[in-house]
């Protein structure tokens, strides 16, 4: 039987808690941006591997330093392997600063551990070039081969990291420095939250300086002055404000059993019951033995018992605007586990008695 996992959270937050607009929301167009490139590994101890892409990719290495292999020739090397670089370019990042990149092995490479990266052009969403990567691999992977076929693996021997692997060689323009406003996007849109964030604004820096644009944006009249703009936008970022409580909302996994309760989940009224009924079966073997002197055979026969058993459900009702306290307070009596709760919960949705989200993932 598998084993469910209850973990339920009340999300205490009957005070009324603050929080800075740099916690809850990001400037716009103040972003990461992702590269990507393609390159080949070297140096591998035998552990490399000896495919078309790679072996084309290693002559046209060669081709760069002057040397050329007659055609049709395969080099067939095991040192060698070919490789997806990924990395994320903070904004603002400016030419010659470092960032770490992160190289997977795309072949029947065995382990990139002891490789070296050659040098690999890592393009942008526009198929510009703004870094170049190359270094020693740090794999925390490992992987043996037995004569008999036996292997053993640890962790992931086909991916490494080089720590300031890549160095900038474009900036990528923002909008922080154009236009008359700077625009808050919060991580979780929220009407309320918005409007409380521009009114925290307005409160510091005076009427009609911020106003929410929707959901998600608030839009504040900034200085255009870049040196006077990061100034004001520091002052702004550490603004606190109360952001408004999310929806009700449950949350169930029904992979793992948990089970997330908000608190402003209630219920509405309703009578539950909750039962199940067990079958089991159990087969008895009869051997049946001849007389010594009557020349029979023995024979076997089956004997099945079946047992039925009805586990007595206990009804609870909930009187209007039941709060989570309640609901956790009548299952524990009833002694419901996580997936009795789960199929509760799915009941009460389907009748219209949950106010709030029934969100199973």
């Amino acid at each position: 039987m598998k084993t469910f996992i209850f973990c339920m959270f009340m999300l205490i937050t009957a005070s009324a808690h603050s929080a800075r607009i740099k916690d809850v929301a990001q400037v716009a167009g103040v972003r990461s941006n992702q590269l990507v490139g393609y390159g080949l590994v070297t140096g591998l101890p035998g552990t490399g591997e000896s495919t078309p892409f790679s072996n084309q990719s290693f002559n046209t290495m060669l081709k760069k330093f002057g040397i050329q292999l007659p055609e049709g020739t395969n080099p067939n090397t095991k040192n060698i392997a070919a490789v997806m670089v990924t990395a994320e370019l903070p904004p603002f990042s400016k030419s010659g600063q470092r960032v770490d990149v992160t190289v997977s092995s795309i072949g029947s490479a065995k382990s990139l551990r002891g490789g070296t990266l050659m040098q690999t052009m890592m393009k942008g969403l526009d198929g510009n070039v703004y870094a170049v990567s190359q270094g020693n691999l740090v794999v925390s992977g490992f992987s043996a081969d037995g004569a008999d076929g036996s292997k053993l693996v640890g962790n992931t021997p086909t991916v490494g990291v080089i720590s300031g692997g890549a160095m900038v060689e474009r900036e990528i323009p923002t909008p922080f420095a154009r236009g008359d406003y700077i625009t808050f996007n919060l991580f979780d849109s929220d009407f309320t939250t918005a409007q409380r964030m521009a009114d925290a604004i307005n409160k510091f820096l005076g009427p009609q300086m911020a106003s929410p644009v929707d959901a998600t944006s608030v839009r504040v009249r900034a200085p255009r002055d870049v040196s006077q703009r990061v100034s004001f936008l520091s002052t702004v970022e550490n603004l606190t404000f109360n952001p408004a409580d999310g929806s009700a909302k449950i949350i169930v996994n029904s992979r793992t059993g948990t089970i997330v309760v908000g608190q402003h989940v209630k219920l509405k009224p309703a009578a539950v019951t909750h039962g199940g009924m067990t079958v089991a079966i159990k087969e008895n073997i009869n051997v049946t033995q001849p007389n010594a002197l009557g020349g029979g055979d023995t024979a076997v026969t089956p004997d099945t018992d079946i047992e039925v058993s009805e586990k007595q459900g206990k009804m609870f009702k909930f009187e209007p605007g039941v709060t989570l306290d309640d609901l956790v307070r009548a299952v524990n009596s009833v002694g419901a586990a996580p997936s009795d709760l789960m199929a509760i919960l799915q009941a009460l949705k389907q009748a219209g008695a949950i106010e709030g989200q029934l969100i199973i993932i």
